[in-house]
């Protein structure tokens, strides 16, 4: 057989047909979520196909599937929207975010408009100063130029899905983070942050006093209806119970039942775990964001 690449890559896989098939071989294309014992590629619709490895003939790893710049903002633009911070301003294509530091994604700057660029920076840099906080760029691939020598942080995949009927167990989903979903979540948080969505609705699930997530659905440009899953967490003496697939399956269910048809989420490149989870739940790698600290620039 010959050599595989890791799981979560795309690949394209030739395979032999039970004797007899005519044709005698076919072919899969999609990301790996399994090698061992049985190869398992989930392929673009969702389905996923078993092959055995001694009937495999060829593999081939792939690039992830295109994606059109304009897709990334507009799902960037729903992005942004679910995680707004307590104060906003526009500012020549960008969409600056503050929230006293709770956070990067609710305390940085991101390119949502077609015309936004670096000549922005000094408003920016200045918008941030004058707020006592890094003015941290929110910097997806390909929407805005950075230049070679730029060092950036916090390399973060954001990854997609499309949504279905789901059939998940359902969980407790409230509007507001209670005491018991703040306990499990276990992290200083400012809780106006957690609660903070622009044009959107937020759920904040708790699964078996185990686990907590929190889940915002939010529209794109392009009229998507997104639901971006973030804080998951799991209580450390419940973990690899299945909590947090759990979790994540019934906010996806109900960001579903509001009219979302795709999800989100992003994950920390170094985040092995975290990414492995949620491709095995069928989402792919869309694109990545660099957080860049605009006075180096």
């Amino acid at each position: 057989m010959p050599d595989l690449p890791p799981v979560g890559t795309r690949v394209s896989l030739r395979y032999r047909l039970p004797a007899g098939s005519v044709p005698p071989l076919s072919d899969v294309v999609g990301h790996l979520l399994d090698v061992a014992p049985i190869i398992r590629v989930r392929t673009k619709s969702g389905a996923v196909v078993d092959v055995s490895p001694v009937d495999v003939v060829a593999v081939r790893a792939l690039t992830d599937a295109p994606v059109r710049t304009s897709q990334i903002r507009n799902l960037e633009h729903a992005a942004a929207l679910a995680w707004p911070g307590l104060e906003q301003q526009w500012l020549d294509g960008w969409l600056l975010r503050f929230s006293g530091g709770h956070s990067h994604r609710a305390n940085s700057a991101v390119p949502l408009e077609v015309h936004a660029s670096l000549t922005a920076l000094p408003g920016i840099v200045d918008w941030y100063r004058a707020r006592g906080v890094t003015p941290w760029l929110a910097v997806p691939d390909r929407v805005v130029r950075l230049p070679d020598r730029a060092a950036t942080a916090l390399e973060s995949l954001v990854m997609t899905s499309a949504l279905g009927p789901s059939t998940a167990e359902p969980a407790a989903v409230s509007p507001h983070p209670g005491e018991q979903w703040l306990r499990i979540y276990a992290r200083d948080v400012d809780v106006d942050v957690l609660t903070s969505v622009l044009d959107g609705e937020l759920g904040f699930a708790t699964r078996a006093d185990a686990a907590v997530g929190r889940c915002a659905v939010t529209p794109a440009p392009d009229g998507t209806r997104w639901a971006g899953l973030a804080g998951v967490r799991v209580d450390e003496r419940r973990r690899r119970e299945g909590h947090a697939r759990a979790l994540c399956s019934a906010l996806m269910g109900w960001a579903a039942g509001r009219g979302a048809t795709r999800a989100y989420v992003q994950v920390l490149s170094d985040n092995d775990a975290a990414a492995s989870l949620y491709r095995s739940m069928g989402f792919t790698t869309q694109h990545r964001v660099h957080y860049v600290d605009g006075r180096t620039l």
